[in-house]
């Protein structure tokens, strides 16, 4: 069993005045690992959901992991309300992005809209486990980050962080 690939990290990159940006380049092996399809000398693709209108950020899967969220929505009943809000937020609302060959994608305007980053300026990345996020680096500073500090801050002091985590689940035999 190979191990699995996860986004690890976070970083600052440049937006340039054609909208283009950097994928942190530790970013850019996981999704090269997580596109079937890519080879070595191609360049991998991934989809940018920029849906749900309550999320100030981009949300950036591997086709392994949109294609594991497509199935559990495929799972569910075809008409029922809660179908139709994913399927608008996780097909509709996303586009399929390609990194290119100096490992740059671009920033569309709808995209940089929806985040609020201007060209010629910064954008946020941070992994998120099987997902990365794109963010506007002040929204995430003033949100994100203190919506996780204010989450800390009401735990006691001396409680360690892991204790969050779920028991371990029993290894099978």
């Amino acid at each position: 069993m190979g191990r699995r690939l996860r986004f690890r990290g976070s970083g600052h990159q440049k937006v340039d005045k054609k909208g283009r940006v950097s994928i942190p380049a530790s970013f850019r092996r996981v999704l090269e690992a997580g596109d079937p399809a890519w080879e070595p000398g191609q360049n991998p693709e991934f989809v940018i959901v920029y849906g749900d209108h309550r999320r100030n950020f981009l949300e950036c899967y591997t086709m392994v992991a949109i294609e594991e969220v497509e199935d559990q929505i495929d799972d569910m009943p075809r008409g029922s309300p809660e179908r139709r809000i994913l399927e608008n937020i996780f097909t509709g609302l996303s586009v399929t992005a390609t990194v290119d060959e100096t490992g740059r994608i671009v920033l569309t305007q709808l995209l940089r809209d929806k985040i609020g980053v201007p060209l010629d300026s910064e954008a946020f990345f941070i992994a998120s486990g099987d997902t990365f996020q794109v963010w506007n680096p002040e929204t995430y500073n003033e949100v994100e980050r203190a919506r996780v500090d204010e989450y800390l801050d009401a735990l006691p002091a001396d409680v360690d962080p892991l204790t969050l985590l779920p028991e371990k689940r029993k290894r099978e035999e």
